[in-house]
Protein backbone atom coordinates (compact mmCIF):
# COMPACT_ATOMS: atom_id res chain seq x y z
CA UNK A 1 0.00 0.00 0.00
CA UNK A 2 1.27 3.47 -0.29
CA UNK A 3 1.38 6.33 2.00
CA UNK A 4 0.21 9.96 1.56
CA UNK A 5 3.32 11.04 -0.26
CA UNK A 6 3.43 7.91 -2.63
CA UNK A 7 6.06 5.81 -0.70
CA UNK A 8 5.65 1.97 -0.23
CA UNK A 9 4.49 0.75 3.37
CA UNK A 10 4.37 -2.77 4.44
CA UNK A 11 1.38 -3.90 5.62
CA UNK A 12 -0.34 -4.06 9.15
CA UNK A 13 0.38 -5.73 12.35
CA UNK A 14 3.78 -5.12 14.18
CA UNK A 15 6.09 -4.39 11.92
CA UNK A 16 4.71 -1.67 9.68
CA UNK A 17 6.84 0.51 8.46
CA UNK A 18 7.59 2.42 5.00
CA UNK A 19 9.59 0.09 2.30
CA UNK A 20 12.17 1.48 -0.35
CA UNK A 21 10.95 0.98 -3.70
CA UNK A 22 13.13 -0.40 -6.15
CA UNK A 23 13.35 -0.66 -10.15
CA UNK A 24 15.46 -1.22 -13.63
CA UNK A 25 16.38 1.71 -15.43
CA UNK A 26 18.22 1.12 -18.96
CA UNK A 27 18.64 4.83 -19.21
CA UNK A 28 21.96 6.86 -19.32
CA UNK A 29 23.24 7.09 -15.68
CA UNK A 30 24.49 10.55 -16.26
CA UNK A 31 21.19 12.35 -17.51
CA UNK A 32 18.68 10.51 -14.42
CA UNK A 33 16.51 12.85 -12.60
CA UNK A 34 17.64 11.48 -9.56
CA UNK A 35 19.01 13.45 -6.23
CA UNK A 36 22.24 10.79 -5.66
CA UNK A 37 24.40 8.41 -7.58
CA UNK A 38 25.99 5.20 -6.37
CA UNK A 39 29.10 4.00 -8.49
CA UNK A 40 31.82 1.42 -7.83
CA UNK A 41 35.36 2.20 -7.58
CA UNK A 42 38.17 -0.58 -7.17
CA UNK A 43 41.94 -0.28 -6.05
CA UNK A 44 43.99 1.24 -8.53
CA UNK A 45 48.00 2.31 -8.60
CA UNK A 46 46.50 6.08 -8.14
CA UNK A 47 44.03 5.24 -5.53
CA UNK A 48 40.86 4.19 -6.87
CA UNK A 49 39.64 3.83 -10.25
CA UNK A 50 35.57 3.69 -11.35
CA UNK A 51 34.50 0.40 -12.42
CA UNK A 52 31.91 -0.44 -14.77
CA UNK A 53 28.87 1.02 -14.98
CA UNK A 54 30.15 4.66 -14.36
CA UNK A 55 31.88 5.37 -17.65
CA UNK A 56 29.14 7.97 -18.72
CA UNK A 57 29.29 9.64 -15.39
CA UNK A 58 33.01 10.19 -16.15
CA UNK A 59 32.45 11.49 -19.30
CA UNK A 60 30.01 13.72 -18.18
CA UNK A 61 33.21 14.71 -15.59
CA UNK A 62 35.44 15.22 -18.17
CA UNK A 63 37.47 12.61 -17.22
CA UNK A 64 37.87 13.75 -13.87
CA UNK A 65 36.29 11.57 -11.81
CA UNK A 66 39.46 9.39 -10.74
CA UNK A 67 41.43 12.69 -10.12
CA UNK A 68 38.56 14.16 -7.64
CA UNK A 69 38.44 10.69 -5.93
CA UNK A 70 42.13 10.45 -5.38
CA UNK A 71 42.13 13.86 -3.94
CA UNK A 72 39.75 12.84 -1.78
CA UNK A 73 41.92 9.61 -0.05
CA UNK A 74 39.38 6.88 -1.78
CA UNK A 75 41.22 3.36 -2.37
CA UNK A 76 38.49 1.38 -3.62
CA UNK A 77 38.83 -1.26 -0.59
CA UNK A 78 35.85 -3.55 0.33
CA UNK A 79 33.86 -1.20 2.42
CA UNK A 80 34.67 2.49 1.99
CA UNK A 81 31.96 4.71 0.93
CA UNK A 82 33.71 8.32 -0.45
CA UNK A 83 30.93 10.98 -0.95
CA UNK A 84 31.47 14.23 -3.43
CA UNK A 85 29.55 16.57 -4.98
CA UNK A 86 28.73 16.39 -8.51
CA UNK A 87 29.27 20.07 -8.88
CA UNK A 88 26.55 20.57 -11.82
CA UNK A 89 28.21 17.86 -13.92
CA UNK A 90 24.87 15.78 -14.11
CA UNK A 91 21.29 16.12 -12.12
CA UNK A 92 22.59 14.38 -8.82
CA UNK A 93 23.76 16.42 -6.61
CA UNK A 94 26.00 13.76 -4.96
CA UNK A 95 28.11 11.45 -5.81
CA UNK A 96 28.79 7.63 -3.68
CA UNK A 97 31.46 6.04 -4.49
CA UNK A 98 31.18 2.33 -3.01
CA UNK A 99 34.77 0.51 -2.30
CA UNK A 100 34.44 -3.23 -3.78
CA UNK A 101 38.19 -4.45 -3.58
CA UNK A 102 39.90 -6.66 -5.47
CA UNK A 103 37.81 -8.86 -7.93
CA UNK A 104 34.69 -8.82 -5.71
CA UNK A 105 31.72 -11.84 -5.09
CA UNK A 106 28.76 -11.22 -5.27
CA UNK A 107 28.70 -10.46 -1.27
CA UNK A 108 30.94 -8.13 -2.58
CA UNK A 109 28.64 -5.90 -4.39
CA UNK A 110 25.81 -6.69 -1.80
CA UNK A 111 27.84 -5.03 0.73
CA UNK A 112 29.04 -2.60 -1.12
CA UNK A 113 25.27 -1.38 -2.03
CA UNK A 114 24.08 -1.41 1.12
CA UNK A 115 27.23 0.52 2.73
CA UNK A 116 26.18 3.16 -0.06
CA UNK A 117 22.56 3.57 0.34
CA UNK A 118 22.99 2.90 4.40
CA UNK A 119 24.96 6.42 3.84
CA UNK A 120 22.54 8.32 1.91
CA UNK A 121 19.66 7.76 4.87
CA UNK A 122 17.32 11.16 3.88
CA UNK A 123 17.82 10.74 0.58
CA UNK A 124 14.53 10.34 -1.58
CA UNK A 125 15.72 9.67 -5.45
CA UNK A 126 19.01 6.98 -5.83
CA UNK A 127 20.53 5.75 -8.86
CA UNK A 128 22.68 2.46 -8.32
CA UNK A 129 25.04 1.70 -10.91
CA UNK A 130 27.07 -1.17 -9.61
CA UNK A 131 28.71 -3.28 -11.99
CA UNK A 132 26.01 -5.75 -11.87
CA UNK A 133 26.44 -8.60 -14.49
CA UNK A 134 23.62 -10.92 -15.55
CA UNK A 135 20.96 -12.34 -13.21
CA UNK A 136 23.22 -12.91 -10.01
CA UNK A 137 24.89 -9.50 -10.14
CA UNK A 138 21.41 -7.94 -10.76
CA UNK A 139 19.71 -9.43 -8.02
CA UNK A 140 23.07 -8.98 -5.48
CA UNK A 141 23.30 -5.37 -6.05
CA UNK A 142 19.28 -5.22 -5.54
CA UNK A 143 19.08 -7.60 -2.08
CA UNK A 144 22.18 -4.95 -1.07
CA UNK A 145 20.71 -1.54 -1.70
CA UNK A 146 17.18 -2.88 -0.05
CA UNK A 147 18.93 -4.00 2.47
CA UNK A 148 21.07 -0.79 3.48
CA UNK A 149 17.69 1.01 3.38
CA UNK A 150 16.50 -0.03 6.23
CA UNK A 151 15.40 1.11 9.85
CA UNK A 152 13.53 0.33 12.83
CA UNK A 153 10.95 3.34 13.26
CA UNK A 154 8.23 2.28 14.70
CA UNK A 155 8.67 3.55 17.99
CA UNK A 156 10.14 6.67 16.98
CA UNK A 157 8.40 10.02 17.51
CA UNK A 158 10.98 12.53 16.78
CA UNK A 159 11.63 13.99 13.82
CA UNK A 160 15.67 14.20 14.24
CA UNK A 161 16.24 10.61 12.97
CA UNK A 162 16.90 10.31 9.14
CA UNK A 163 14.72 7.73 7.09
CA UNK A 164 15.89 5.16 4.48
CA UNK A 165 16.29 6.27 1.14
CA UNK A 166 12.94 6.26 -0.86
CA UNK A 167 13.18 5.22 -3.91
CA UNK A 168 16.31 2.96 -5.95
CA UNK A 169 16.37 3.26 -9.62
CA UNK A 170 18.89 0.37 -10.34
CA UNK A 171 20.85 0.66 -13.73
CA UNK A 172 20.10 -2.68 -15.36
CA UNK A 173 18.36 -3.87 -18.28
CA UNK A 174 14.81 -4.47 -18.42
CA UNK A 175 15.20 -8.13 -19.23
CA UNK A 176 16.95 -8.68 -15.61
CA UNK A 177 13.20 -8.13 -13.68
CA UNK A 178 13.26 -12.00 -12.22
CA UNK A 179 16.53 -11.11 -10.39
CA UNK A 180 14.88 -7.87 -9.13
CA UNK A 181 11.71 -9.72 -7.89
CA UNK A 182 13.61 -12.09 -6.17
CA UNK A 183 15.58 -9.51 -4.43
CA UNK A 184 12.30 -7.90 -3.43
CA UNK A 185 11.05 -11.16 -2.13
CA UNK A 186 14.51 -11.63 0.26
CA UNK A 187 15.14 -8.63 1.00
CA UNK A 188 11.28 -8.49 2.21
CA UNK A 189 12.13 -11.57 4.67
CA UNK A 190 14.87 -10.67 6.05
CA UNK A 191 13.27 -6.91 6.75
CA UNK A 192 10.36 -9.07 8.10
CA UNK A 193 12.91 -11.11 10.86
CA UNK A 194 15.12 -7.62 11.59
CA UNK A 195 11.48 -5.99 12.53
CA UNK A 196 10.46 -9.20 15.02
CA UNK A 197 13.63 -9.16 16.64
CA UNK A 198 14.07 -5.28 17.06
CA UNK A 199 10.68 -5.42 18.68
CA UNK A 200 10.69 -5.13 22.04
CA UNK A 201 10.05 -7.76 24.57
CA UNK A 202 6.44 -5.38 25.49
CA UNK A 203 5.16 -5.12 22.18
CA UNK A 204 5.84 -9.26 20.96
CA UNK A 205 4.60 -12.03 23.64
CA UNK A 206 4.20 -15.27 22.46
CA UNK A 207 0.28 -14.62 21.89
CA UNK A 208 1.46 -11.72 19.92
CA UNK A 209 4.21 -13.13 17.69
CA UNK A 210 1.48 -15.87 17.19
CA UNK A 211 -0.56 -13.38 15.79
CA UNK A 212 2.38 -12.28 13.54
CA UNK A 213 2.22 -15.56 11.89
CA UNK A 214 -1.16 -15.62 11.42
CA UNK A 215 -0.92 -12.21 9.16
CA UNK A 216 1.63 -13.66 7.31
CA UNK A 217 -0.42 -16.80 6.84
CA UNK A 218 -2.97 -14.95 5.66
CA UNK A 219 -0.98 -12.32 3.06
CA UNK A 220 0.85 -15.65 1.52
CA UNK A 221 -1.66 -18.39 1.76
CA UNK A 222 0.52 -20.50 4.33
CA UNK A 223 -1.44 -23.44 6.08
CA UNK A 224 -1.20 -22.03 9.77
CA UNK A 225 -2.20 -23.69 13.32
CA UNK A 226 -1.06 -22.38 17.02
CA UNK A 227 -1.46 -24.09 20.20
CA UNK A 228 -2.15 -22.01 23.13
CA UNK A 229 -0.76 -23.28 27.08
CA UNK A 230 -3.71 -25.16 27.65
CA UNK A 231 -3.59 -27.40 24.30
CA UNK A 232 -0.05 -27.74 24.91
CA UNK A 233 -0.72 -28.92 28.30
CA UNK A 234 -2.77 -31.11 27.01
CA UNK A 235 -0.95 -32.08 24.32
CA UNK A 236 2.17 -33.24 26.06
CA UNK A 237 4.78 -30.55 25.26
CA UNK A 238 6.50 -30.21 28.23
CA UNK A 239 9.53 -28.26 27.39
CA UNK A 240 7.44 -25.42 25.95
CA UNK A 241 4.80 -25.71 28.53
CA UNK A 242 7.62 -25.98 31.63
CA UNK A 243 9.55 -22.59 29.81
CA UNK A 244 6.59 -20.81 29.57
CA UNK A 245 4.97 -21.40 33.31
CA UNK A 246 6.78 -19.01 34.90
CA UNK A 247 5.72 -15.97 32.51
CA UNK A 248 1.94 -13.85 32.53
CA UNK A 249 2.27 -14.58 28.73
CA UNK A 250 1.81 -17.80 28.07
CA UNK A 251 3.72 -19.99 25.27
CA UNK A 252 2.52 -21.14 22.09
CA UNK A 253 3.62 -23.49 19.34
CA UNK A 254 3.02 -22.24 15.87
CA UNK A 255 3.24 -24.78 12.46
CA UNK A 256 2.96 -23.15 8.85
CA UNK A 257 2.63 -25.57 6.17
CA UNK A 258 4.05 -24.06 2.34
CA UNK A 259 2.89 -27.11 -0.23
CA UNK A 260 3.44 -27.46 -4.15
CA UNK A 261 1.32 -29.80 -6.34
CA UNK A 262 4.55 -31.19 -7.73
CA UNK A 263 6.62 -31.67 -4.67
CA UNK A 264 7.88 -35.04 -4.02
CA UNK A 265 10.48 -34.20 -0.81
CA UNK A 266 9.38 -32.29 2.64
CA UNK A 267 11.71 -30.08 4.37
CA UNK A 268 11.03 -28.90 8.52
CA UNK A 269 12.19 -25.90 9.94
CA UNK A 270 11.93 -25.49 13.29
CA UNK A 271 13.03 -21.95 14.94
CA UNK A 272 13.46 -21.04 18.48
CA UNK A 273 11.04 -18.32 19.68
CA UNK A 274 12.02 -16.88 23.02
CA UNK A 275 10.12 -13.24 23.18
CA UNK A 276 12.41 -12.75 26.23
CA UNK A 277 15.28 -14.39 28.11
CA UNK A 278 15.49 -13.42 31.86
CA UNK A 279 17.36 -17.04 32.37
CA UNK A 280 14.44 -17.54 34.64
CA UNK A 281 14.71 -18.49 37.99
CA UNK A 282 18.84 -19.27 36.55
CA UNK A 283 18.75 -15.03 36.84
CA UNK A 284 20.92 -13.70 33.80
CA UNK A 285 23.30 -11.06 34.80
CA UNK A 286 21.83 -7.65 33.80
CA UNK A 287 24.58 -6.37 30.97
CA UNK A 288 23.74 -10.10 29.61
CA UNK A 289 20.14 -9.58 29.51
CA UNK A 290 19.45 -6.60 27.80
CA UNK A 291 19.38 -7.56 24.41
CA UNK A 292 17.83 -11.10 24.90
CA UNK A 293 14.47 -9.95 22.86
CA UNK A 294 16.98 -11.29 19.64
CA UNK A 295 16.30 -14.43 21.94
CA UNK A 296 13.51 -15.25 19.18
CA UNK A 297 15.70 -14.48 16.23
CA UNK A 298 15.07 -18.66 15.09
CA UNK A 299 11.69 -18.37 14.71
CA UNK A 300 11.24 -14.83 13.18
CA UNK A 301 13.90 -16.80 10.61
CA UNK A 302 11.77 -20.01 9.95
CA UNK A 303 8.78 -17.30 9.66
CA UNK A 304 10.93 -14.93 7.02
CA UNK A 305 12.09 -18.04 5.11
CA UNK A 306 8.60 -19.39 4.86
CA UNK A 307 6.91 -15.70 3.64
CA UNK A 308 9.66 -16.02 1.01
CA UNK A 309 9.40 -19.43 0.18
CA UNK A 310 5.19 -19.07 -0.35
CA UNK A 311 6.20 -16.58 -2.96
CA UNK A 312 8.94 -18.21 -4.80
CA UNK A 313 7.52 -20.96 -5.01
CA UNK A 314 9.96 -23.97 -5.18
CA UNK A 315 8.89 -27.44 -5.58
CA UNK A 316 9.24 -28.79 -1.99
CA UNK A 317 6.60 -29.36 1.03
CA UNK A 318 8.12 -27.06 4.07
CA UNK A 319 6.50 -27.00 7.68
CA UNK A 320 7.81 -24.85 9.92
CA UNK A 321 7.43 -24.72 13.74
CA UNK A 322 7.52 -21.96 15.66
CA UNK A 323 8.49 -22.24 19.24
CA UNK A 324 7.40 -19.88 21.73
CA UNK A 325 7.83 -18.79 25.29
CA UNK A 326 8.86 -15.92 27.96
CA UNK A 327 11.16 -17.04 30.07
CA UNK A 328 10.66 -15.74 33.38
CA UNK A 329 11.24 -15.93 36.79
CA UNK A 330 8.37 -16.07 39.38
CA UNK A 331 6.65 -17.91 42.03
CA UNK A 332 4.87 -20.70 39.13
CA UNK A 333 8.79 -20.27 37.08
CA UNK A 334 10.18 -24.12 36.89
CA UNK A 335 13.16 -24.89 38.93
CA UNK A 336 16.62 -26.33 38.95
CA UNK A 337 16.16 -29.76 39.43
CA UNK A 338 13.19 -30.22 38.01
CA UNK A 339 12.07 -33.06 35.51
CA UNK A 340 9.69 -32.06 32.23
CA UNK A 341 8.18 -34.53 30.10
CA UNK A 342 8.89 -33.65 26.35
CA UNK A 343 6.33 -34.36 23.28
CA UNK A 344 6.87 -38.12 22.99
CA UNK A 345 7.88 -38.90 26.17
CA UNK A 346 11.31 -38.47 27.05
CA UNK A 347 12.47 -36.71 30.04
CA UNK A 348 14.66 -33.93 30.82
CA UNK A 349 16.56 -32.77 34.08
CA UNK A 350 16.24 -29.11 34.12
CA UNK A 351 19.69 -28.19 35.80
CA UNK A 352 20.03 -24.64 34.69
CA UNK A 353 16.89 -22.74 33.78
CA UNK A 354 18.43 -20.31 31.67
CA UNK A 355 19.61 -23.52 29.40
CA UNK A 356 15.68 -22.95 28.10
CA UNK A 357 15.63 -22.98 24.32
CA UNK A 358 16.94 -26.38 24.26
CA UNK A 359 13.77 -27.18 25.88
CA UNK A 360 11.31 -25.63 23.64
CA UNK A 361 13.36 -27.03 20.69
CA UNK A 362 13.07 -30.41 22.00
CA UNK A 363 9.11 -30.72 21.82
CA UNK A 364 9.37 -28.73 18.22
CA UNK A 365 11.87 -31.24 16.58
CA UNK A 366 9.80 -34.06 17.63
CA UNK A 367 6.63 -32.82 16.35
CA UNK A 368 8.52 -32.43 13.15
CA UNK A 369 9.09 -35.41 12.83
CA UNK A 370 5.71 -36.54 12.81
CA UNK A 371 5.22 -34.71 8.62
CA UNK A 372 7.80 -37.50 7.49
CA UNK A 373 10.26 -34.86 6.18
CA UNK A 374 13.25 -35.62 4.16
CA UNK A 375 14.61 -32.82 6.66
CA UNK A 376 15.11 -30.69 8.98
CA UNK A 377 16.91 -27.90 9.77
CA UNK A 378 16.82 -26.13 13.19
CA UNK A 379 17.91 -22.44 13.78
CA UNK A 380 17.81 -20.65 17.06
CA UNK A 381 20.09 -18.38 19.36
CA UNK A 382 21.04 -20.86 21.35
CA UNK A 383 24.10 -20.76 23.18
CA UNK A 384 27.03 -18.30 24.52
CA UNK A 385 29.52 -20.63 23.95
CA UNK A 386 28.44 -20.22 19.97
CA UNK A 387 30.02 -16.52 20.09
CA UNK A 388 33.08 -17.43 22.07
CA UNK A 389 33.64 -20.16 19.09
CA UNK A 390 33.06 -18.50 16.46
CA UNK A 391 32.19 -14.89 16.73
CA UNK A 392 29.46 -12.60 15.99
CA UNK A 393 29.04 -12.82 12.46
CA UNK A 394 29.46 -16.31 11.64
CA UNK A 395 27.33 -19.33 12.71
CA UNK A 396 27.72 -22.80 13.38
CA UNK A 397 26.33 -25.96 11.76
CA UNK A 398 25.52 -28.87 13.61
CA UNK A 399 24.27 -32.40 11.73
CA UNK A 400 23.75 -36.31 12.28
CA UNK A 401 25.19 -36.52 8.81
CA UNK A 402 28.50 -35.07 7.40
CA UNK A 403 27.20 -34.91 3.54
CA UNK A 404 24.24 -32.95 5.42
CA UNK A 405 26.30 -30.22 7.51
CA UNK A 406 28.50 -29.34 4.29
CA UNK A 407 25.52 -28.56 1.64
CA UNK A 408 23.83 -26.12 4.53
CA UNK A 409 27.50 -24.55 4.91
CA UNK A 410 27.90 -24.34 1.27
CA UNK A 411 24.24 -23.31 0.97
CA UNK A 412 24.74 -20.49 3.01
CA UNK A 413 27.92 -19.37 1.66
CA UNK A 414 25.73 -18.92 -1.43
CA UNK A 415 22.80 -16.95 0.34
CA UNK A 416 25.53 -14.50 1.14
CA UNK A 417 25.57 -15.70 5.05
CA UNK A 418 28.81 -16.78 7.07
CA UNK A 419 28.23 -20.01 8.88
CA UNK A 420 31.14 -22.62 9.86
CA UNK A 421 30.46 -26.53 10.03
CA UNK A 422 30.95 -27.69 13.56
CA UNK A 423 31.38 -31.51 15.08
CA UNK A 424 29.57 -33.24 17.43
CA UNK A 425 31.31 -35.32 19.03
CA UNK A 426 29.39 -38.83 21.09
CA UNK A 427 31.75 -38.83 23.77
CA UNK A 428 30.17 -35.07 24.52
CA UNK A 429 26.70 -37.11 25.48
CA UNK A 430 27.84 -38.77 28.89
CA UNK A 431 28.37 -35.25 30.06
CA UNK A 432 24.31 -35.04 29.80
CA UNK A 433 23.48 -38.17 31.31
CA UNK A 434 20.95 -37.18 34.36
CA UNK A 435 20.63 -39.20 37.73
CA UNK A 436 16.98 -39.08 37.33
CA UNK A 437 15.65 -38.20 34.13
CA UNK A 438 16.17 -39.66 30.48
CA UNK A 439 18.95 -36.25 30.11
CA UNK A 440 20.21 -33.20 31.61
CA UNK A 441 19.58 -30.01 29.77
CA UNK A 442 23.25 -28.92 30.25
CA UNK A 443 26.31 -30.73 30.71
CA UNK A 444 28.31 -31.65 33.82
CA UNK A 445 31.27 -30.64 31.47
CA UNK A 446 32.20 -26.94 31.16
CA UNK A 447 33.84 -27.22 27.24
CA UNK A 448 32.09 -26.90 24.36
CA UNK A 449 28.62 -25.87 24.90
CA UNK A 450 27.76 -25.01 21.43
CA UNK A 451 28.60 -28.87 20.58
CA UNK A 452 26.71 -29.93 23.84
CA UNK A 453 23.86 -27.99 23.09
CA UNK A 454 23.62 -29.38 19.39
CA UNK A 455 24.25 -32.91 21.11
CA UNK A 456 21.08 -32.65 23.18
CA UNK A 457 18.41 -31.57 20.04
CA UNK A 458 20.25 -34.78 18.39
CA UNK A 459 18.29 -36.79 21.10
CA UNK A 460 14.95 -35.52 20.14
CA UNK A 461 15.43 -35.94 16.11
CA UNK A 462 13.67 -38.99 14.81
CA UNK A 463 15.38 -42.10 13.65
CA UNK A 464 16.52 -41.70 10.12
CA UNK A 465 15.31 -38.24 9.11
CA UNK A 466 18.80 -36.23 8.38
CA UNK A 467 18.79 -32.54 10.36
CA UNK A 468 21.10 -29.75 10.66
CA UNK A 469 20.89 -27.19 13.65
CA UNK A 470 22.03 -23.74 13.01
CA UNK A 471 23.20 -21.70 16.14
CA UNK A 472 23.04 -17.85 14.95
CA UNK A 473 23.19 -16.55 18.50
CA UNK A 474 25.87 -14.26 17.54
CA UNK A 475 24.99 -13.24 13.96
CA UNK A 476 21.47 -12.65 14.85
CA UNK A 477 21.39 -9.37 16.78
CA UNK A 478 24.14 -6.92 15.77
CA UNK A 479 25.27 -4.66 18.71
CA UNK A 480 28.01 -2.85 17.26
CA UNK A 481 27.98 0.24 14.93
CA UNK A 482 26.17 -0.83 11.32
CA UNK A 483 28.35 -1.93 8.20
CA UNK A 484 27.54 -3.09 4.61
CA UNK A 485 23.92 -4.01 4.89
CA UNK A 486 23.80 -5.16 8.00
CA UNK A 487 22.06 -2.49 10.54
CA UNK A 488 22.61 -2.14 14.14
CA UNK A 489 20.14 -4.69 16.06
CA UNK A 490 18.18 -7.26 14.06
CA UNK A 491 20.23 -8.48 11.01
CA UNK A 492 17.89 -11.21 9.74
CA UNK A 493 20.21 -14.04 10.32
CA UNK A 494 19.89 -17.61 8.78
CA UNK A 495 16.43 -16.52 6.89
CA UNK A 496 18.27 -16.56 3.55
CA UNK A 497 20.39 -19.56 3.75
CA UNK A 498 16.78 -21.53 4.70
CA UNK A 499 15.46 -20.42 1.31
CA UNK A 500 18.76 -21.48 -0.48
CA UNK A 501 18.13 -24.82 1.92
CA UNK A 502 14.31 -24.99 0.53
CA UNK A 503 15.64 -24.44 -3.02
CA UNK A 504 18.62 -26.76 -2.78
CA UNK A 505 15.82 -29.85 -1.60
CA UNK A 506 14.09 -28.69 -4.23
CA UNK A 507 16.46 -28.93 -6.56
CA UNK A 508 18.20 -32.58 -4.78
CA UNK A 509 20.87 -30.57 -4.36
CA UNK A 510 19.99 -31.62 -0.50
Amino acid sequence: MLDPKGRNRSPGGLTSGYVTSISLDSADLAGLDVDAIVIGVAPAAAGAAPADGAQALDRAMDGRLADALGALGATGKAGEVTRLPSLGAVPAKVIVAAGLGEDPSAEDLRRAAGAAVRSLAGTARVAVALPASGAEGVEAVALGALLGAYSFDTFRTGDGHKSPVEEIRLVAPASEEAALGRARTLAASVRLVRDLVNTPPSHLSPEDFAGEAERVAGETGLAIEVLDEKALVEGGYGGIAGVGQGSVNPPRLVRLAYTHPEASRTLALVGKGITFDSGGLSLKPTDAMDWMKSDMGGAAAVLGALAAIAELRPAVNVVGYLALAENMPSGTAQRPSDVLRIYGGKTVEVLNTDAEGRLVMADALVRAGEDSPDLIVDVATLTGAQLVALGTRTFGVMANDDGVREKVVAAAERAGEASWGMPLPPELRKGLDSAVADIANISGERWGGMLVAGTFLKEFVPDGVKWAHLDIAGPAFHKGEPYGYTPKGGTGAAARTLVQIAEDVAAGVL
